[in-house]
């Protein structure tokens, strides 16, 4: 069954703000095999010119579905969770991720599309500071397989 084309341009606040913590960097640093200092050591970091432990560009897929999470789960929608792939996931940064940031998100559902007999939804998530300062904007495109049949 198709997905409901009404849920473009629907956006949905997160339920709360994210607050990044040098634990949670090193931990998604490790799980990911990444070892640069930047990511553990606030000294390296400082030495690079950050003030605290940088995020990993991939970091805020951590919390950047979680408003998300009420679009997916809309029964509205007809996403089969059970049918669905990760198709592609992308990120532009206005500035990074440190350590002590308190980040806001919210996600918006920009495009549904059939490619054969697969659904693609595409969600934008945009993550900012709690004073609206813009960090980066995430692209996560999900494909349900034979969600068109």
């Amino acid at each position: 069954m198709a997905l409901n084309r009404d849920f473009v341009g629907r956006t949905y606040p997160a339920p709360g703000s994210y607050e990044v913590s040098r634990v949670k960097i090193k931990e998604f640093a490790t799980a990911i095999g990444d070892r640069d200092p930047a990511y553990r050591d606030p000294e390296a970091a400082r030495a690079l010119g950050h003030p605290d432990v940088v995020a990993p560009p991939t970091f805020p897929i951590v919390f950047s579905l979680t408003g998300a999470g009420d679009i997916l789960s809309d029964p509205g929608l007809g996403l089969d969770f059970s049918m669905v792939v990760h198709g592609e996931q992308r990120f532009e940064y206005t500035r990074p991720i440190y350590a002590g940031d308190e980040l806001l998100c919210s996600s918006t559902i920009t495009e549904i599309r059939s490619v054969g007999r697969n659904e693609f939804l595409t969600l934008r998530s945009d993550v900012t500071t709690l004073d609206g300062e813009h960090v980066c904007t995430t692209y996560n495109t999900l494909v349900e397989r034979g969600g068109a049949a």
